[in-house]
């Protein structure tokens, strides 16, 4: 009987020996959603980065909604506690994911933010930022809505996540900019919690309510998808001008039909490969910058059958 149980006694002790092994080998990615083409684009980055670096594995974790801020915090904390080599994170709320970066800070896990930056209270606590110049593109498409309606008259904001960091910059670059080179008046920001089906009935509900809109900007996927198939339905599209963030298969069908006029495409693919790629090489002793632009194109009917489109549509 005591061999028996010394028999299985090792056999747990190996089996706890080389689950601590894998989690010492694993790069934790967490993002805001898995419910979006534009995180699963940034998941195909990131596998193919993994595979490139030797000896690592990967998960690739994100909430149900980019609104289940507790639920990516939970995530992060299981990630520290299970002791990964390394973490990139897309955080969806700026303050709330800070305590768990100090953890991770702490046990000298190495973090990588994508996307959306945190306040400055957690500057300390991650190795380098790479993401979409938000407030440039933001800027971007405002100069592309300027471009088509002119100076005067009325346009809208269809936003996704107040206070999420990516939202901060691509509103307020857009804002800014309207303002200072427009005397548009700006309608909203409405916040579809990146909902494509809340962005819809927003976008609906703001057309009937301001029939003399020139135009609308529409901040992520699920909220300019939503904002374009309002437009559809309303009988607005092509006569509202509308500029959309991000590039699945539905906003560039409506950029082709002329729904939206054009779409800012961030490279999300570049996010998810260079995000595993940083960790790799701060594992393996290298510097890294502190920030990176991964780059944003502005898809038009023009150019979305040009490689600078392809390379960042998915």
């Amino acid at each position: 009987m005591r061999k028996i149980v010394s028999a299985c006694l090792v056999s747990v002790l190996a089996l706890a020996a080389g689950s601590a092994l894998a989690a010492d080998k694993e790069i934790a990615v967490v993002v805001k959603t898995v419910n979006s083409t534009f995180w699963q684009n940034v998941q195909k980055g990131a596998t193919a980065a993994q595979k490139e670096a030797s000896g690592y594995s990967m998960t690739f974790q994100g909430p149900a909604s980019e609104s289940a801020i507790a639920d990516q915090v939970n995530m992060v904390e299981n990630a520290v506690n299970r002791k990964v080599a390394g973490i990139v994170l897309a955080p969806s709320d700026p303050d709330a994911l800070v305590p768990a970066l100090k953890k991770a800070w702490e046990a000298k896990i190495p973090v990588v933010l994508i996307d959306s930056q945190i306040s400055d209270s957690g500057k300390q606590y991650y190795q380098s930022f790479l993401a979409t110049d938000n407030e440039k593109a933001g800027e971007l498409c405002a100069k592309a809505l300027i471009d088509k309606v002119g100076t005067t008259g009325k346009i809208a904001v269809m936003s996704y996540v107040a206070g999420a960091g990516s939202e901060i910059g691509r509103v307020g670059g857009f804002t800014k900019y309207i303002k200072a080179n427009s005397q548009l008046k700006i309608v909203g920001p409405f916040y579809s919690q990146s909902q494509m089906a809340t962005a819809l009935n927003q976008t609906t509900d703001m057309l009937a309510a301001n029939p003399d809109l020139k135009g609308v900007f529409g901040a992520n996927e699920p909220t300019a998808i939503g904002m374009g198939r309002a437009l559809t339905q309303a009988g607005k599209a092509g006569r509202v001008v509308a500029v959309g963030f991000d590039g699945n298969q539905d906003l560039q069908g409506f950029v082709k039909d002329g729904t939206l006029e054009a779409i800012a495409v961030q490279g999300s693919y570049q996010m998810g490969y260079l995000g595993v790629q940083s960790i790799t090489k701060l594992l393996g002793g290298e510097k890294i910058p502190k920030f990176l632009d991964t780059g944003v194109v502005l898809v038009n009917k023009a150019n979305i059958e040009q490689p600078e489109a392809k390379n960042v549509l998915y």
